[in-house]
């Protein structure tokens, strides 16, 4: 058994009953063949081994109390995995879903991603199984300082940085910046996403979308092509898939679905700004669902309890969530005429839908390096806030736009390199576990 299949083996035993874990390394591990083929100094050191431990796991009570006067408990969870190039980065999840083996995925892709950005992050995640939808300003607000009332403790601004993700957005991080602020009576940029008028950065919202349009511009590249006049599907409803809308429609692109976790419309006469607008104000606004759509625009069909992915595109945006694109799914993208993938979300395509897209050699973006450039603009918000200055939006999309190009050029260069032309799901791992595995070298067994 070589090395990699032993690691892999340890793993299951050691994270059973967690799928999403144990997919996420396998994605990962099962492309560095090559790389400790040549490099025979990591499989010495055991940096594989290691790799895939978190160097801490935090799980914790969450205790509030409701606007009847009930108590509630939820579980929180920080899983800091690794800081080998930076001080520990990525979002907290609030949602029903969130399990010990969703948030060892994200983190897990967390470091790698941010090993991408050229910015010097580590990687994290965490959240709790709060869902904050129903809920009210002050229940949410309750929530957010009863769970930083624990989380403080091991987050700080050179020690570890979440920011929002599903579930927390600018409204759960103001409540969670004012509780740590008063624990710990000092104003440091120990959160991203903050508001522009105490810490924010500009385009910071629009990051994670744009970033994976920027993407997408980067692989057109490589075979001369433009998003002008692609007929483009986007899954989700929230901030990636807002964004993401809003900077195709800037390049020239006609999108035809959004979703939600309820269902699917799909408006053959396209998603324009002034229809993208009404969308903002009832996901960011109103809280409402996707399917009133199709009362304001008549011309749009709702399909309930269904993913965009049968519509015929050019371009597709997974932007919603996890596994959201089967075998069945990308089969159906193929079949009509698909020829780009672009993940906005975080590992939004399973293993089967991966292999199916890869072997049709279309243009697909691993989210890891897709969809970087959300926590790309959080790295330059802290930077900001480090230098207590405020960049123009310009001077933060024109970063973001050359970080994402240089995510994309480590992507396909090093997939060259290792005789993989194309394939930027290998491009991606490799060029990302290499940066982090010479840094743990360096800095010893620790």
């Amino acid at each position: 058994m070589d090395v990699i299949q032993e690691v892999l083996q340890t793993v299951k035993k050691r994270n059973q009953g967690e799928p999403e874990f144990l997919q996420a390394v396998t994605e990962v591990l099962e492309t560095l063949g090559p790389v400790l083929a040549r490099h025979k100094k990591y499989k010495d050191a055991q940096i594989l081994d290691r790799i895939v431990e978190p160097e801490r796991q935090i799980f914790f009570r969450v205790p509030w109390m409701d606007d009847q006067g009930r108590i509630q408990i939820n579980r929180g969870f920080r899983i800091q995995f690794s800081s080998a190039i930076g001080p520990y980065k990525g979002g907290l999840r609030f949602h029903p879903t969130v399990c010990a083996s969703i948030l060892k995925f994200l983190g897990f892709e967390q470091v790698f991603k941010n090993s991408l950005t050229t910015l010097a992050m580590g990687g994290a995640k965490g959240g709790s199984d709060f869902d904050p939808k129903g809920k009210s300003d002050n229940e949410v607000m309750r929530f957010c300082q009863s769970f930083m009332t624990e989380l403080f403790r091991h987050v700080g601004a050179d020690c570890d940085v979440p920011a929002g993700d599903i579930g927390v957005g600018g409204r759960e991080i103001g409540f969670l910046f004012g509780q740590y602020k008063r624990l710990r009576n000092e104003f440091t940029g120990v959160l991203t996403g903050k508001g522009l008028n105490w810490g924010g950065s500009l385009i910071r919202p629009e990051a994670t979308g744009y970033g994976a349009v920027y993407f997408a511009q980067e692989m057109l590249k490589t075979r001369n092509e433009t998003l002008e006049g692609k007929v483009c599907t986007v899954s989700g409803a929230g901030n990636v898939a807002q964004y993401t809308v809003e900077k195709l429609l800037q390049l020239g692109a006609k999108i035809v679905s959004l979703s939600d976790s309820n269902g699917t419309i799909y408006d053959k006469d396209g998603i324009n700004q002034e229809k993208l607008a009404w969308v903002m104000d009832l996901k960011n606004v109103r809280r409402g669902r996707i399917s009133l759509y199709i009362e304001e625009y008549k011309a749009a069909k709702y399909y309930p309890d269904k993913r965009p992915w049968g519509i015929k595109c050019d371009c597709a945006f997974p932007s919603a969530t996890q596994n959201e694109i089967s075998g069945d799914d990308a089969k159906a993208l193929l079949d009509n005429g698909c020829f780009l993938v672009a993940e906005g979300a975080n590992m939004p395509t399973d293993p089967e839908g991966v292999e199916r897209f890869l072997a049709a050699k279309i243009l697909y973006g691993p989210g890891k390096a897709t969809n970087a450039g959300g926590v790309a603009v959080s790295g330059l918000e802290m930077a900001q806030n480090a230098m207590r200055l405020g960049w123009t939006k310009e001077e933060v999309d024109n970063r973001l736009h050359m970080i994402m190009s240089a995510i994309h050029k480590s992507c396909f260069e090093t997939a060259e390199e290792y005789n993989q032309p194309g394939n930027l799901v290998a491009g991606a791992n490799i060029a990302g576990f290499m940066k982090v595995a010479d840094a743990m070298l360096d800095q010893g067994l620790v």
